[in-house]
């Protein structure tokens, strides 16, 4: 006899955002008291106070935890509208900096970059997880200064996000670069005169 009354379908047990801040948070202090050798899911599942399988049941391994825990930091960055394409740039770049100076932001970043070169998924995960989500900011600043007139209208699409990733890189770039390479710092005298310098790079884009 067939049985033509519906079963109960069987939902897991929602999941706890409590318990993820508290498995990245964990897992960046882990990074900045053991570094990336001996961070194991374990120390991580200990310094957050939950089961183990819990991770395992979040994070397939070690490299998807960190790039998350990463990820989640950079959420952090805004662009409120400062009036000015310059002023929007320097806000950002100062903001920027400022997460590069906490302790858990620059171990856990400089730890998975150096990582990526060894493995092509974690460098796929970083940038769909970190790069492609921060280019917001791009495009939202982008967008302001075409509305306020300080910059064009792209014709053509493919040349509007290849613009975008080049805004990216170069922020992104020196930002990086003049922080965790350099050590040097990122005060409002260099924002501006970074800032001046990309602008000046864009008008000449724009003009050619």
């Amino acid at each position: 006899m067939n049985d033509s009354t519906p079963k109960a379908t069987r939902t897991g047990r929602p999941r706890s955002t409590a318990a993820d801040a508290a498995i990245l948070e964990a897992t960046r202090a882990s990074l900045v008291d053991l570094g990336w050798s001996k961070l194991t899911m374990g120390d991580v599942a200990t310094r957050a106070g939950v089961a183990k399988t819990t991770l395992y049941r979040r994070w397939a391994g070690k490299n998807e935890l960190v790039v998350d825990a990463v990820a989640v930091l950079f959420d952090e960055l805004e662009l409120p509208d400062r009036g000015s394409l310059a002023a929007d740039v320097q806000g950002v770049v100062l903001q920027f900096a400022a997460l590069l100076e906490r302790p858990e932001a620059r171990t856990a970043l400089m730890a998975v970059v150096a990582e990526s070169t060894r493995d092509d998924s974690l460098r796929h995960r970083i940038r769909s997880a970190i790069v492609d989500r921060q280019k917001r900011l791009v495009l939202l600043g982008r967008e302001r200064a075409q509305a306020r007139g300080e910059l064009r209208y792209e014709d053509d699409a493919s040349t509007a996000a290849r613009n975008a990733d080049l805004i990216f890189d170069v922020i992104a770039g020196a930002v990086v670069h003049r922080t965790l390479v350099s050590a040097e710092p990122v005060d409002a005298e260099w924002a501006i005169g970074f800032t001046s310098l990309l602008l000046l790079g864009l008008a000449g884009a724009q003009a050619a």
